[in-house]
């Protein structure tokens, strides 16, 4: 089954794609519709092959040219699809640490919920793209247990595929106490255990952790924990559970609990498009009764309203 929005355009041809790009981003008045057709209609790979001829054709660099020419949230979109995958991740980790204020929740949405894989790939390419190091600015920008569990993260070790019943009894039992002492030693063997077993081993830890406590694990760490680091670990056991069900939640608080979150709702359509998208969107119909379709239909506006529609690729049942 196809979770994606977003697939290779067939009979794809980058030089017209870049001659049509290049004409519609000539003049005072750029054809936006121009830009929407041809870069949301097209896959990330497609668009790195169209970059390339634009570069050859004109000379110049394409990220560059939609930079200068277009604004506002729009060109936020425009230029989030010609980045790949790990570099959007390192541009967003970057934002979200410089400047003044850490935005959290950027950090805690990416490192909850990328795979081993992802999070090397999003490392190398901060790292070339900045040329720093993503765990020293993580360490330098965040403090406490929140700073140690996204440190866990961002080495990206978790165990992939393994599962020991025994231990997962245990693993239950040291969570269990760790919400009821909330000590730092204990802090820290909960993060442990939530950053480093798989996935699948946390499905079984959270089923014992439900028999011996007789309490959800998410509303035992909201009783238990708070800030930040209580939000990270919601959102590695939200993760787990069942991912696109997570970004569900969060483009509905983003759209619904902030008044249209323009980051968080363009990150997550960009960043899931070609991933899990249609499964997300099925999860917000399920989840909220509303499609995602509506949603942004009804809050954002113009050529960025359309940008964000076409990534979302609705169909009839979401009008």
């Amino acid at each position: 089954m196809f979770c994606r929005t977003i697939f290779p355009a067939p009979n794809f041809n980058p030089i017209m794609d870049a001659q049509m790009l290049g004409g519609a981003l000539q003049g005072f008045d750029c054809d936006k519709d121009m830009l929407i057709n041809i870069l949301t209609q097209r896959c990330n790979a497609q668009r790195m092959m169209i970059a390339e001829a634009y570069q050859s054709m004109y000379g110049r660099d394409l990220i560059g040219d939609l930079r200068e020419q277009l604004s506002d949230h729009f060109k936020d979109v425009m230029v989030g699809l010609m980045y790949p995958p790990p570099l959007y991740d390192a541009h967003e980790l970057w934002h979200a640490m410089k400047g003044v204020g850490t935005d959290e929740n950027c950090l805690i949405e990416i490192l909850a919920s990328r795979t081993n894989g992802e999070i090397f790939q999003m490392r190398e390419a901060y790292c070339l793209q900045y040329s720093n190091n993503l765990q020293e600015d993580i360490y330098s920008e965040t403090s406490g247990h929140f700073r140690d569990t996204l440190m866990n993260l961002v080495q990206g070790t978790r165990e992939e595929g393994y599962t020991d019943p025994a231990m997962a009894a245990q693993d239950a039992m040291v969570l269990w106490e760790a919400c009821q002492q909330k000590t730092g030693e204990h802090k820290t063997m909960l993060q442990m255990i939530l950053c480093n077993k798989s996935y699948q081993q946390l499905w079984l830890v959270f089923q014992e952790f439900q028999n011996i406590s007789g309490q959800d694990m998410v509303d035992a760490i909201n009783e238990c924990y708070d800030g930040y680091f209580q939000e990270l670990l919601v959102a590695i056991v939200l993760c787990v559970r069942d991912k696109p069900a997570y970004f569900a939640y969060r483009l509905y608080s983003a759209i619904h609990d902030f008044g249209f979150h323009n980051k968080t709702v363009i990150r997550i359509l960009i960043a899931r498009s070609e991933i899990d998208l249609l499964t997300i969107r099925k999860r917000y119909k399920e989840r909220y009764g509303k499609s995602l379709f509506h949603d942004i239909r009804n809050f954002a506006s113009g050529h960025y309203k359309k940008a964000l529609l076409a990534i979302c690729a609705g169909d009839a049942e979401d009008y």
